[in-house]
């Protein structure tokens, strides 16, 4: 009977899948991968072990199929697997020269690859090569870890194993890779019977004879676990008790804090920022015990590969404190934590080691406000800080099965016992040596993960807000910039239209588009527009705005005082606000930035029926000069012209270009559609230029893209032309 987790198993759908080795695989890996207590995002592998005709000979031969190196549980699809000859992966045994030269076992992966399967094989794959399991899952579920990294880990894996008739075996820290795989074999030979294995300080093995047995093994083993580590807790004071507690305005703090973290932590590479608020990190970040438990570091390896050996826990008072003393708490923390980082990396680098990395945190713990996590993307931001999550929670079940009295003898997590006094704890939790840390974080196969990534998009750990993306010219910059990387807030005054270009841009990655409503008229919703940002992605490295507002002359060809007054307060005071109120974050930050505004080649062509247009667009040419030179050196401000864009701009409704085909002679029909109206209006307009062709969104999206990347560096206060050459709108 299960009491945390749920058997997910549908024996039907699992028919359905015709017995294909593969695709079962992937079934169970993804329901393992379904829920973050059994397994983290990107952590754990599965294997099966079946037989298949090879290609070569026509004959039967044993194969492997195991999660591919960097692949994710939950996800994964049945081409994630890297699928090898079984006898040529156990054969390696026979040129394997020991500890000391396991890594060069990887360069032989390939050679056993079936069928010219070219998925790259993991580290891990030896651990489940020398297991004599047909389906074998290695997880990191935060109730195994915290046994295996507790002091008494082994005692009490003994108890839990008479406690529900089970046969677990402990296996002592070893860093994954061949060796790993030949110490598994043995345990299982020494075991007769065994149904598991605790790796200390790292996760949990299981497995069965089918799929379906497997995957029952895993989740019964993990949700006991639960029942067993959980059973510890009650009673007991968490952490050592508060310390401090949770203020009021944690909310408004950290909004008022992320920029400056999030600049002061970017000082290698950008980041995009996740903000937790939740009880479950403050009962951790609060406590007595934080400091000493979190400077001691995480256990499992899948957990500092992101979240760094140790997060920086911010020496701040909240009960006391204010924004000012915060400010200057970071400033200090992060000086001291590069300078720790640093003599970290120097202490154990060898020659051949690779080079020093970001030695900025990417989680960063504040009492009585939250944690802030960091990535290259919101996705990775928001997992670092799950990551770390799953580490309070391996912390909070190894101090809750604390006995009164701890165990004799050396830790049971190291293999040789001389070297049991590697491993520090507290309060029964175990960390990893720093030793054995840095050769997971710096190893050459971690190194070489890393360098199969793809290489990082243009616009890649930028946050952008797009005002008037809703439509137009906005939309089609918002879509521009998604695909090459940026995390947008697209704002708009009319909230479906946001959205609905918010969803368009989401299928370049969901996590990094949001939308809201905005009112240039209004500094308060300028405000909240960019605190909605800064809320979603911590910070703000561009303003576009492609927004403004045109209103045709009465009948008399006048242009009413209200409507000139509109006019300015959208195209000219809603610009200079926009710029403004950005401007506190973007300072805050201190990163290098850009600010984008739309203006016209109206604003250098005199005509008659659009003045107030026309004289607004004058403004914000010159507007844009004023705020290249107040706002220089830290924030290039530019502008596009475009000649008029028809297609997809809110200022030509149908009735709008109606007008225009009519005062312009184009005949049309009452039946031909908006978009047919439109084009022929785009037509004429094209007809007046140099180029004679029309002037899309898209093309003016150029432009601002130009302008908000680092190919415009040395560019600002000036206004590009996008009109297919307007003579009249030269510059004279």
């Amino acid at each position: 009977m299960l009491k945390y987790l749920r058997d997910l198993w549908n024996d039907s759908h699992a028919a359905s899948l015709g017995g294909v080795p593969l695709e079962l695989l992937r079934y169970r890996s993804n329901l393992l991968g379904a829920d973050l207590r059994i397994t983290n995002f990107g952590g754990g592998n599965t294997s099966t072990k079946y037989e298949v005709i090879d290609p070569l000979n026509g004959k039967p031969t044993r194969v492997m199929a195991v999660k591919g190196s960097g692949g994710d549980l939950g996800s994964i699809a049945a081409g994630g697997f890297a699928v090898l000859y079984l006898d040529r992966l156990t054969a390696l045994e026979n040129v394997y020269r020991g500890e000391a030269h396991e890594d060069d076992m990887v360069a032989l992966y390939p050679s056993c690859a079936f069928a010219g399967n070219t998925v790259a094989a993991s580290i891990d794959t030896p651990l489940h090569a020398y297991l004599p399991f047909d389906h074998v899952d290695h997880l990191h579920p935060d109730w195994a870890i915290a046994m295996a990294a507790s002091r008494n880990g082994k005692e009490k894996m003994e108890a839990f194993n008479r406690r529900f008739q089970h046969n677990l075996v402990w296996l002592p820290w070893q860093r994954p890779g061949f060796e790993l795989g030949l110490m598994l074999r043995q345990a299982v030979l020494d075991n007769p019977g065994c149904d598991g294995i605790v790796l200390g300080s790292h996760g949990l093995f299981t497995w069965g004879n089918t799929q379906r047995e497997s995957y029952l093994s895993s989740v019964t083993i993990i949700d006991r676990l639960g029942q067993f580590v959980t059973e510890h807790a009650p009673g007991r004071k968490l952490f050592g008790g508060l310390k401090s507690t949770t203020r009021e305005d944690a909310a408004s703090i950290a909004q008022a804090i992320l920029p400056k973290l999030r600049g002061r932590a970017g000082s290698v590479k950008r980041s995009i920022a996740h903000f937790d608020g939740a009880e479950e990190a403050l009962s951790f970040i609060n406590s007595h015990d934080a400091r000493q438990l979190a400077s001691l570091g995480t256990s499992c390896p899948d957990h500092f590969l992101r979240t760094r050996i140790s997060p920086l826990l911010v020496d701040w008072n909240p009960q006391t404190g204010d924004l000012n003393t915060l400010e200057a708490a970071i400033d200090a923390g992060l000086a001291q934590y590069r300078q720790d980082y640093k003599a970290y990396y120097q202490s154990f680098a060898e020659p051949d080691s690779p080079p020093l990395r970001d030695q900025n945190p990417t989680v960063v713990l504040i009492p009585g406000v939250g944690m802030v996590s960091f990535g290259r993307s919101k996705k990775e931001a928001r997992i670092t800080g799950e990551f770390y999550r799953n580490a309070i929670r391996v912390m909070m079940g190894a101090t809750a099965m604390e006995d009164a009295a701890a165990p004799a003898g050396p830790l049971p997590h190291a293999k040789d016992p001389a070297r049991a006094g590697d491993f520090t704890s507290f309060h029964n939790y175990v960390a990893l040596p720093r030793r054995e840390a840095f050769r997971i974080e710096y190893w050459a196969l971690e190194e070489a993960k890393l360098r199969r990534m793809p290489a990082e998009k243009e616009f890649s750990r930028r946050i952008i807000l797009i005002v008037g993306g809703g439509s137009g010219i906005g939309r089609a910059s918002a879509l521009r910039l998604a695909a090459e990387g940026a995390h947008l807030m697209i704002a708009d005054i009319k909230a479906e239209a946001a959205a609905e270009t918010a969803a368009l841009c989401a299928k370049y990655d969901k996590e990094a588009v949001a939308s809201c409503v905005i009112d240039l008229r209004n500094r308060d919703s300028v405000s909240a527009a960019i605190a909605a940002t800064v809320a979603q992605f911590g910070g703000l490295d561009g303003v576009i705005n492609t927004a403004a507002i045109f209103i045709p002359p009465d009948a008399n060809g006048d242009i009413p005082e209200d409507h000139w007054r509109l006019t300015f307060d959208v195209n000219v005071t809603g610009n200079y606000i926009l710029a403004k109120e950005a401007q506190k974050v973007l300072s805050d930050q201190n990163l290098p930035s850009v600010i984008v505004l739309t203006s016209s080649a109206n604003a250098v062509v005199p005509k008659k029926g659009s003045e107030a247009y026309d004289v607004s667009k004058t403004a914000v040419n010159h507007l844009i000069g004023e705020l290249a030179v107040g706002l220089a050196p830290l924030i290039r401000v530019n502008g596009i012209a475009p000649a008029t864009v028809v297609a997809g701009s809110t200022m030509f409704p149908r009735d709008r270009v109606i007008s225009s085909l009519t005062k312009y002679g184009i005949p049309f029909a009452d039946a031909d559609s908006t978009d047919e109206l439109r084009n022929k209006l785009a037509q004429f307009y094209a007809s007046r230029t140099l180029l004679k062709n029309p002037i899309l969104p898209e093309h003016c999206a150029d432009a601002i893209v130009w302008l908000a990347g680092e190919r415009s560096a040395r560019t600002t206060g000036n206004v590009i032309p996008v009109d297919a050459g307007l003579s009249e709108a030269f510059l004279r």
